[in-house]
């Protein structure tokens, strides 16, 4: 549909999140609340379409979906559950496997999670250019680390990669070229 409207002449952007690239249904057998979400997840033919039609240009950029809810919202029935996980800690872990799988360049991963949402959205962010705002993140695409929900920034823990190993992640982040976060040291004051 996104490749038909554009041939058409009409506007329009598409995003995919890091859940939708990595997981399918069979995420959800055990009836696991922290895999409910929406749009819900599909089978394996699903995300792999979804990360062609990214590595393509078909899908503009990855969005986290950061939805977190209270652990007494999650813990109930799967059909009661609110929909959304956790997106935002563990997105760029999760998509470095486009890199490692050889369907994206780091650099056009970047682009993906930087400048494509900056360019959708008119903000003059995303990008290392001269004049730009000196938010820049530093990234570590082989650090080995478990996932903790319960050790992570949100309120929430609500997602299905806690407890697993992950590969890849942000060691620093600067804003306005001030460094404010340092994997080492924790989020560091204002």
């Amino acid at each position: 549909m996104v490749r038909a409207a554009r041939e058409r002449g009409i506007h329009v952007t598409a995003e995919v999140t890091p859940h939708h690239l990595a997981l399918t249904d069979e995420a959800t057998l055990g009836f696991d609340t922290n895999a409910k979400m929406a749009p819900p997840l599909r089978g394996r033919a699903d995300m792999e379409a979804c990360r062609a039609g990214l590595v393509e240009g078909v899908i503009d950029c990855i969005a986290t979906d950061h939805a977190p809810h209270a652990m007494h919202e999650k813990d109930v029935d799967f059909r009661e559950a609110p929909n959304g996980i956790l997106g935002f800690e563990t997105a760029l872990p999760v998509v470095l496997d486009l890199v490692r799988s050889g369907e994206m360049t780091p650099l056009e991963l970047v682009r993906r999670l930087t400048e494509g949402p900056a360019r959708i959205l008119g903000r003059p962010c995303g990008t290392l250019a001269v004049g730009a705002a000196a938010d820049v993140t530093v990234l570590d695409p082989e650090r080995r680390w478990i996932y903790d929900p319960a050790k992570g920034f949100s309120k929430s823990q609500n997602s299905p990669w806690a407890g697993q190993e992950m590969i890849g992640r942000v060691t620093h982040t600067f804003v306005d070229g001030r460094l404010v976060y340092d994997v080492d040291r924790g989020v560091l004051a204002p």
